[in-house]
């Protein structure tokens, strides 16, 4: 539903019952922590965002352009691309899985051991990268200052 329905807010909303079908999946895969954070995160702040800038971009069908044929086939293109690239990250996923067994998956003491004993370079570069951002969209959204004197 949210790919197919015609207004913008209805798909927001449909995406956000799909978080929260996601989080369902992560309780069900005994993962309460990420349920939460997932819930609070997608579901909580950035679909508000989301919604936010739809009912400030107030799309009107007439003034919005046509899609040629060739982006349609490139989209077309790079979807399928994805795919394969998901499907080969996920082949070896299956042996992973079963030989790290069920002990431990879930908790919190356990993803934070993992995050910063075995993922610490990514978690960091990952960090620095989340603070450019920021320090970008200030100055992006930062007006300026005219030395005009009256």
């Amino acid at each position: 539903m949210v790919v197919f329905s015609k207004n913008p807010v209805y798909s927001v909303l449909y995406l956000i019952i799909t978080f929260f079908t996601i989080a369902g999946h992560y309780i069900l895969l005994d993962a309460q922590f990420l349920a939460v954070v997932h819930v609070i995160v997608y579901a909580g702040a950035i679909m508000v965002l989301f919604l936010y800038v739809i009912m400030l971009l107030n799309l009107n069908r007439e003034s919005e352009p046509h899609k040629s044929n060739i982006l349609k086939f490139a989209a077309v293109i790079c979807a399928g691309l994805l795919l394969v690239v998901l499907v080969g990250s996920l082949k070896g996923t299956e042996a992973i899985v079963q030989q790290s067994g069920k002990a431990g998956i879930g908790y919190v003491k356990t993803l934070g051991e993992v995050m910063f004993k075995e993922f610490l370079l990514p978690f960091e570069i990952t960090s620095i990268l989340l603070l450019a951002a920021m320090v970008g969209a200030v100055m992006l959204g930062k007006s300026e200052k005219t030395n005009d004197t009256i």
